[in-house]
C-alpha cells in the first residue's frame, strides 16, 4: 500500500511511519521534516499537499496539538488554537484528502487517552479529543467508496513522560503504540476508537 503519514517527524508519527515502512510503501509529512511539509491548521496547507502527494492507500495522521491549560487559565486564543489545531486540522485532513484515498482504502486519525479519563489542565485537550472520536464515528456512516475511518487513542507515551521529567515506565513505549496504526490500516474495522493500550 501507498501510505501518507502525517506528523512523521513525531515522537509517536516517527515510530507510526517506520513500522508502517516494513511493509509498505511510506510517505512521510511533517511541518518542517520529511517528504512533504503541512501545516494541519492550515486548510490551504492541507490542500496543496494532497495535490503534491497525488493518489493514495491509506492516510494516518498523527498530528495535531492543544492546549494544557486549567479551566480558568484557558484562553480565547488557546481554545481557538485548540479548535484549529487538533481538531479541525484533522477533520481537514479527512475532507480534503478522502478524494486522494482510492476505493476501499483506510484514514486513521489520533486522539489521546484523556478524552475519556482527563486529568486537571485537560479540557482543551479532552474537548477536541473527544470531539474527533464523534466525528470519525459519525463519518464512517458517510463515507463513500468502502474507505473505513478509524482513531488510535495513545495512552501517555513514555518517551513523552521522559521529556516532561517523569517516570518513562509510566507510560507506553511508542513503538508499542504503533502497532495500533498498523492495526487500523492492516485491518477492516471502521468508526472504531481503538486504544492502543491493548498492543502493549
Amino acid at each position: 500500500m501507498r501510505i501518507l503519514v502525517i506528523g512523521a517527524s513525531g515522537t509517536i508519527g516517527g515510530p507510526v511511519a517506520d513500522a508502517l515502512a516494513e511493509r509498505h510503501e511510506v510517505l512521510r509529512a511533517a511541518r518542517t521534516h520529511g517528504d512533504y511539509h503541512v501545516d494541519i491548521s492550515q486548510p490551504e496547507s492541507i490542500v496543496q499537499l494532497f495535490e503534491s502527494v497525488g493518489e493514495i492507500d491509506a492516510l494516518v495522521s498523527v498530528a495535531g496539538s492543544a492546549r494544557f491549560k486549567s479551566l480558568e487559565q484557558l484562553t480565547d486564543e488557546d481554545l481557538a488554537f485548540s479548535l484549529a489545531n487538533k481538531l479541525m486540522g484533522q477533520v481537514n485532513l479527512v475532507r480534503f484528502g478522502l478524494k486522494s484515498v482510492h476505493d476501499g482504502g483506510s484514514i486513521t486519525l489520533t486522539t489521546g487517552v484523556l478524552a475519556s479519563e482527563p486529568i486537571p489542565g485537560a479540557a482543551a485537550l479532552s474537548l477536541v479529543n473527544g470531539g474527533l472520536e464523534s466525528f470519525a464515528r459519525a463519518a464512517a456512516l458517510d463515507l463513500p467508496r468502502g474507505v473505513r475511518i478509524n482513531i488510535v487513542s495513545p495512552p501517555w507515551v513514555s518517551e513523552t513522560l521522559v521529556a516532561m521529567g517523569r517516570d518513562g515506565a509510566e507510560g507506553m513505549p511508542a513503538a508499542k503504540v504503533a502497532a495500533a496504526y498498523v492495526a487500523s490500516v492492516e485491518g477492516t474495522d471502521t468508526g472504531k476508537i481503538i486504544d492502543a493500550r491493548k498492543f502493549a
